[in-house]
């Protein structure tokens, strides 16, 4: 606000743009460089971590039994926030911050013998449960891989809560297995996840 003379007072009168200063605000909290004016009249902080997260791959092929579902021991971590994570004995993750959580995974699904795959499946298991999953299927010319990505999001409690990767290869003849290093290519099955900033 500024102060104009018109004749015999002085009269204070508005900015043409509204705006007002800090000092007029009733705020509560502490104004800085790295918070921000909500709408509500407090401060607060800008972004967030996107924490606990981890990522994950399998270190060697996990042969598995045809037609059944498999827990994927996802064995080798490339990093773990929180460790929250178990890459030893239960391959699941138990996040400790309750959220919304973006889950993604991928593998490669193959059988040992040529033209003999009919299709592939992942699903996301949360508590022992299988909540979100994903198919690729053949229906003639069967093959003897097949890669497959899901993503999911959903909510974790951050104490009870666990998600554990699962997947199966309907196999037409010979062993089946998850695979590790497919053509080459390394980590062609992983698992991974963070936290929403909501």
């Amino acid at each position: 606000m500024y102060a104009v003379y018109l004749g015999r007072a002085l009269q204070t009168v508005n900015p043409p743009n509204a705006s007002v200063g800090l000092s007029q605000l009733s705020a509560t909290g502490t104004k800085n460089s790295t918070t921000f004016l909500r709408g509500d009249n407090t401060f607060a902080s800008a972004g967030g971590d996107m924490t606990p997260a981890f990522f994950g791959y399998l270190s060697a092929d996990q042969t598995i039994t045809d037609n059944v579902w498999t827990k994927v021991e996802i064995n080798t971590e490339e990093f773990d926030t929180d460790s929250d994570y178990d890459n030893s004995t239960n391959y699941r993750f138990t996040p400790t911050t309750s959220g919304k959580y973006f889950f993604y995974a991928s593998s490669c699904l193959r059988s040992g013998t040529n033209s003999t795959l009919k299709s592939g499946r992942l699903a996301f298991y949360k508590n022992g449960s299988a909540l979100y999953g994903g198919k690729s299927e053949l229906s003639t010319n069967y093959g003897v891989s097949q890669q497959v990505t899901l993503t999911a999001s959903f909510e974790m409690n951050g104490s009870s809560d666990y998600v554990e990767l699962y997947g199966l290869v309907d196999n037409q003849g010979g062993s089946s297995k998850f695979e590790s290093d497919y053509g080459g290519t390394n980590r062609s099955t992983f698992f991974g996840a963070y936290k929403l900033i909501t």
